[in-house]
């Protein structure tokens, strides 16, 4: 017998181990089937060990400890808190937009007590949850009607599946974009049973494009507003007003899919000008729809203004339903349109609050990190992010650090508690105080103290 056979004979049994005291104490503490899995693994690391000729350590207690290390990280939530340090306000990775102190009080309180969710208290009977949000949504858009689904690819999915299904939906081939996770408009657009018919090219499509294609199979003009990415040079594409007139006038719908979508001009905060949800209801558009989670600075959610007839067929088809929001999402988002309705979105959202930043305070923070830490600062630039206006970037101030192995110290942070997670440019690791809470700075202090610098 070899050493190799030796070592892999002398690896303890299950059954053995599981008679030990130290795994009983783990088996009322995780369970049976949890432990058994987690010995099983830790055997089979054991011989792919031995049978690499690599050392392993067989005493039972060190075993042991191994098995309870890897139940407790199997045990620990993967969806965790972080600190943002990488200057992308509305990051998706990360959860897009933060939620208002307000908001969050809403879903507490929405969590912690039964509620009116479906419930009329005037006359004692059964309501309707499509009716929250409702009113707050018209006042601040001015369109006749709203309804909240679950995400804004659903609320797409869902006008095309109950007004275009079997019908034409004409496009710009310059709008037949690719969202976030691979999604692309065609594919979405054949889910929903709608037949897609492009005109115009890539760079320009004139309205005379879109007269040309209409014909008796067209259920809608689709314009899809381009949130993540920017065509410059030679382009050129109708204004909506055009494109709802055109509709209108032979006797068709014209939809207005956001993207992102903003109740509030960008321009006065530094940035491009990014269509609104206002605007796009004044120019006419029979539906409008945008995301809860990017601009808005609410939860996640598919929100759909519009006309009244549309909407009504909207909430009469079955995927409403299928796609309707719970009671937690309803008391974020109501809470967060009431910031709108009272002026305060920039003092009280925390995306505007990041964006409406003060280059001067962001730096005086950063030079306040590296008195204590060490770095540099230096200066640059955040991003919105969530596929909200492409390319454009905000002043800001950043904390440098030089180092020879950036992708080290990057995952150090990653892996601190909390985690931080920063990013790299020019060799070097950034940290923006733009998106890291004021609260949170005490915490990335104790971390940035403890890793390797």
């Amino acid at each position: 017998m070899n050493g190799r056979e030796a070592l892999l004979r002398s690896l303890p049994s299950v059954s053995s181990l599981l008679a030990k005291k130290p795994v009983q104490k783990l088996i009322v503490d995780y369970s049976r089937e949890s432990v058994v899995e987690a010995i099983r693994m830790k055997l089979d690391q054991a011989r792919e060990t031995i049978l690499q000729s690599q050392p392993v350590n067989l005493d039972a207690s060190a075993f042991i400890a191994d098995v309870e290390n890897l139940l407790r990280a199997q045990q620990r939530p993967s969806l965790k808190p972080v600190i943002n340090a990488t200057g992308v306000i509305i990051h998706t990775n990360l959860g897009r937009a933060l939620l208002s102190k307000s908001a969050q009080a809403a879903m507490t309180q929405a969590a912690a007590a039964y509620n009116t969710l479906e419930f009329d208290l005037e006359s004692g009977r059964r309501g309707s949850r499509l009716l929250h949000a409702r009113q707050l949504l018209r006042e601040l858009t001015g369109a006749e009607d709203a309804l909240v689904v679950n995400n804004n690819a659903s609320a797409l999915i869902m006008i095309l599946s109950a007004l275009a299904k079997g019908r034409h939906v004409i496009i710009s081939r310059g709008q037949l974009v690719e969202i976030g996770g691979g999604f692309r408009i065609p594919a979405i657009m054949r889910e929903s049973g709608a037949q897609l018919l492009e005109v115009g090219t890539t760079n320009r499509t004139r309205i005379a494009d879109y007269a040309e294609a209409i014909g008796d199979d067209a259920a809608m003009l689709l314009r899809i507003h381009a949130s993540n990415f920017k065509q410059i040079g030679f382009v050129e594409q109708p204004p909506l007003a055009a494109l709802a007139d055109l509709a209108h006038r032979q006797g068709i719908l014209a939809v207005d899919d956001l993207g992102s979508g903003t109740l509030l001009d960008t321009a006065p905060f530094g940035l491009d000008h990014e269509p609104t949800i206002q605007e796009s209801v004044v120019a006419g558009a029979d539906l409008v729809c945008f995301s809860g989670d990017k601009l808005l600075g609410g939860p996640q959610a598919g929100i759909i203004v519009g006309k009244r007839t549309a909407i009504d067929k909207l909430k009469r088809h079955p995927l409403a339903r299928a796609l309707r929001v719970d009671k937690l999402t309803y008391a974020a988002l109501i809470a967060t349109l009431d910031h709108y309705r009272r002026n305060e979105a920039p003092e009280q959202v925390p995306v505007w609050r990041m964006i409406a930043l003060n280059p001067d305070t962001i730096a005086r923070r950063a030079q306040a990190w590296s008195q204590r830490v060490g770095g540099a600062v230096i200066g640059g630039e955040s991003t919105v992010g969530g596929g909200s206006l492409p390319g454009a970037t905000l002043p800001t101030a950043l904390l440098a650090f030089e180092t020879e192995r950036p992708d080290q110290l990057m995952a150090q942070l990653r892996q601190a508690d909390p985690a931080v997670i920063a990013r790299i440019a020019d060799g070097r690791v950034l940290l923006d105080p733009r998106t890291v809470l004021p609260e949170q700075d005490g915490d990335l202090l104790k971390v940035l103290a403890s890793v390797d610098l």
